[in-house]
């Protein structure tokens, strides 16, 4: 194929085949074509003008028309002593991939959707887009207690983003509240930053000034999306505010379950075990290990009275446990099993 290419499609990028002409025009127009597409005009991927998807590597997508008028020009640049002729060529060529690129073609379409891959890609571009960040920052944070090292790191960025006037708003699960290295962070990047929790949130996600956000791309986030379409943005954006008008302040006491004896966060266990969910997805999903929920478990059993897993099903059920909404106090707590947590 490289060699038909060369053969039949003899030219630069400056002065295209009528083929070529056609498919790269397609090809800007559209975003990308097909790579059958492309077939008969082997020149277009030879010069670069041309390349796969990422996504998709039965498609191709256009160089962006201002990325080729520059390299024309560094290209003109080094030669135009040797070939004035050829600058007429070059300069036509120029106003044509301009005309290509004109403002029905908006650059920031091209990157509305960027993808990180690897830990330093990402940082990079979090970090670009905490200098260029003027007004607010929303995150979301799931697991459970921060670790040091993060709480270091994002003090850094927390006590820079205060002195240029930017706010912050953060979502926790509860169980974030037990660490006090997010207390300390808090206080030290003062009123600058608010936090509030929720029994489960969403995956990590931070937005800067509405207008960018970064997503994980896979499970363990070493691939991250860069995301700058706008309704994707403004999306995120009211994900964000809906779960933030339900979350609890960190400086605010959770509120009573309802019920004597069952804690928050067993009521929270309890839902989940409702919905069928195992051992390992409760705890993941509240950001605790398996072993402390299957402790609150045992515990949750112990109070509502259940024997056996199916027992506590029905138990929870009764009780109105079986969702955040349920109407609690509907099963009376054995009077033992209270007075056995009570003692303790």
């Amino acid at each position: 194929m490289a060699g038909h290419g060369t053969d039949t499609h003899p030219h630069g990028a400056d002065h295209l085949c009528e083929a070529g002409h056609r498919v790269y025009s397609r090809a800007v127009r559209r975003g990308r074509i097909p790579r059958t597409d492309a077939d008969p005009v082997p020149c277009l991927v030879e010069l670069a003008l041309l390349h796969p998807d990422p996504d998709d590597m039965d498609w191709l997508v256009p160089t962006p028309p201002q990325e080729v008028m520059t390299r024309l020009l560094r290209g003109l640049h080094a030669e135009v002593s040797a070939s004035r002729t050829r600058v007429g060529a070059a300069v036509a060529a120029v106003e044509w991939y301009a005309g290509l690129g004109g403002r029905e073609q908006p650059p920031a379409e091209r990157s509305a959707i960027r993808v990180l891959d690897g830990l330093p890609r990402i940082r990079a571009a979090v970090d670009e887009a905490t200098a260029a960040c003027v007004s607010e920052v929303l995150t979301v944070q799931p697991g459970g207690i921060r670790r040091e090292d993060e709480l270091a790191e994002g003090l850094h960025r927390g006590l820079e983003m205060r002195r240029r006037g930017v706010r912050m708003r953060d979502l926790y699960t509860h169980v974030a509240r037990h660490g006090q290295g997010l207390h300390t962070y808090l206080e030290l990047v003062g009123e600058a930053a608010e936090a509030r929790t929720l029994d489960e949130v969403t995956e990590r996600l931070i937005l800067f000034d509405r207008t960018v956000a970064f997503i994980p791309a896979n499970a363990d986030r070493t691939v991250a999306l860069e995301l700058r379409h706008p309704a994707l943005v403004e999306y995120l954006v009211t994900v964000f505010e809906r779960l933030w008008r339900l979350a609890i302040p960190l400086t605010s006491p959770l509120p009573k379950t309802g019920i004597d004896g069952i804690t928050h966060r067993e009521r929270s266990i309890a839902a989940l075990l409702a919905e069928g969910h195992q051992d390992a997805a409760v705890a993941e999903r509240l950001g605790i290990s398996v072993r402390t929920c299957r402790a609150h478990i045992a515990r949750l059993s112990e109070t509502l009275g259940a024997a056996s897993r199916t027992q506590l099903g029905v138990r929870i059920a009764q009780a109105g446990l079986d969702s955040p909404q349920g109407a609690p106090g509907l099963l009376p707590v054995p009077a033992r099993a209270a007075d056995a947590r009570t003692a303790r």
